[in-house]
């Protein structure tokens, strides 16, 4: 490689711009040197880099771990490279088996298309739609046909494919891998070739596939991409990776006063490993905000500030500006101006079988152990009585500080 390339001082300052921005709470950039080759090439003739993130639609809503890297596509398309949001409607019939432990059930066809009819929608709300390519990976994957995929099959041996830890583990325990699990690596990296991406990004658990874009690519002539990895987001509980079977997600959609509770939820800990991952801020920014922290500032400042910040970027300040006078009226006990409203018939019904017709209790027990601990009110009232019946009328139910409804019983 020549020295140029590595020598801190020949970056001009958008080259270096890119790198830090490349970088910013990033897992690895691979191969680095060829990334910051791409970048002076781009900073010399103008060429956009293609820059790709393919996602498989397996789920009908996009939650905030799948924004860890629509950010940095945003940052990147922000410095003016050229971002392909890919949508996998080929690869999710195959099923991803990355960090699987068995075999992935694969969706059926309408459940892939529904689920992607909502994806570019909300991946819209990070990215700038106008900016963004658009693509299904069916496109070239469909035309390629049986004998283009024994083609694409050769390129590859079973041995390097063994070489993937979950596929290693799983052999070895005597577990089952199916034959049509090697191809989904094989067509994620034909999409590589395909959209001759410069870049392509993925979480940790995606690290094979990004490489075998490569491989592809360099097997079909052409300069091979660079690939980054960002790492996996925990979820609310502080343990494992934001995912809706975990119920420790944020969804993208939630409405601005649930979303800004959630982030005010996560602990102090958990705050400083999104801060690089969600927030805009810059690393010198984030890094002088633990100063101020390890100096006397109450860390709840700076968590009120990531949740304002997610929540404006989904519903815009006004909303989030909302969100945060809402959250500190419930937590000094009063009742915040919008509340979601019910009707239900059958009075006169039973306090417990009324919160949980209102959501506020998964079952008429939980409701009774509620009523139990002294967590329940009725238009601002404590309820102390597990046989009190409510008759005709409207009530403002209230579970603990932050959870109210308010109901129209007929």
């Amino acid at each position: 490689m020549n020295d140029a390339i590595t020598d801190p001082a020949s970056l001009s300052p958008s080259v270096q711009e890119a790198l830090d921005v490349t970088l910013k709470g990033c897992e690895e950039l691979l191969p680095k040197l060829e990334w910051i080759k791409k970048l002076k090439d781009w900073d010399q003739t103008g060429r956009a880099l293609r820059i790709k993130l393919g996602m498989d639609p397996t789920a009908p809503d996009i939650h905030l771990g799948h924004t860890v890297i629509l950010n940095k596509m945003r940052q990147l398309q922000d410095l003016g490279h050229q971002v392909i949001f890919l949508i996998g409607d080929f690869t999710t019939l195959i099923g991803d088996p990355s960090g699987r432990n068995n075999t992935r059930p694969a969706l059926s066809k309408e459940e892939i298309q529904a689920n992607a009819q909502t994806y570019y929608k909300q991946a819209s709300l990070v990215l700038d739609p106008e900016r963004t390519e658009i693509r299904y990976n069916s496109e070239w994957s469909d035309p390629l046909g049986a004998r283009g995929m024994i083609e694409l099959a050769a390129k590859y041996t079973v041995a390097r494919m063994m070489e993937r830890d979950d596929f290693n583990k799983r052999f070895k325990s005597g577990q089952s891998i199916s034959v049509h699990e090697f191809l989904y690596p094989l067509m994620q990296g034909y999409d590589s070739v395909a959209l001759k991406s410069d870049l392509e990004l993925g979480g940790t658990d995606q690290k094979f596939n990004l490489l075998m874009g490569r491989h592809l690519q360099q097997e079909h002539g052409q300069e091979p991409q660079c690939i980054l990895t960002m790492p996996l987001l925990v979820g609310l509980d502080g343990v494992d990776k934001m995912s809706k079977s975990k119920n420790n997600y944020i969804g993208i959609t939630e409405d601005a006063n649930t979303m800004f509770a959630k982030v005010l939820s996560i602990s102090d800990e958990l705050m400083w490993t999104w801060y690089p991952l969600l927030s805009f801020k810059s690393t010198q920014e984030i890094e002088a905000s633990r100063l101020e922290v390890q100096n006397g500032l109450n860390p709840k400042t700076l968590k009120v500030a990531l949740a304002k910040e997610i929540t404006a970027r989904f519903h815009g300040q006004a909303l989030a500006d909302g969100a945060e006078r809402d959250f500190e009226l419930r937590s000094k006990g009063g009742v915040p101006d919008e509340l979601p409203e019910i009707t239900l018939q059958g009075a006169p019904m039973g306090i417990g079988a009324l919160l949980k017709a209102a959501g506020l209790a998964p079952s008429a027990s939980e409701a009774n152990r509620l009523i139990e601990g002294a967590g329940v009110k009725v238009d601002g009232s404590g309820v102390g009585d597990k046989g009190l019946k409510l008759s005709a009328g409207t009530y403002v139910l209230q579970v603990g500080k932050r959870r109210f409804a308010k109901v129209h019983l007929s």
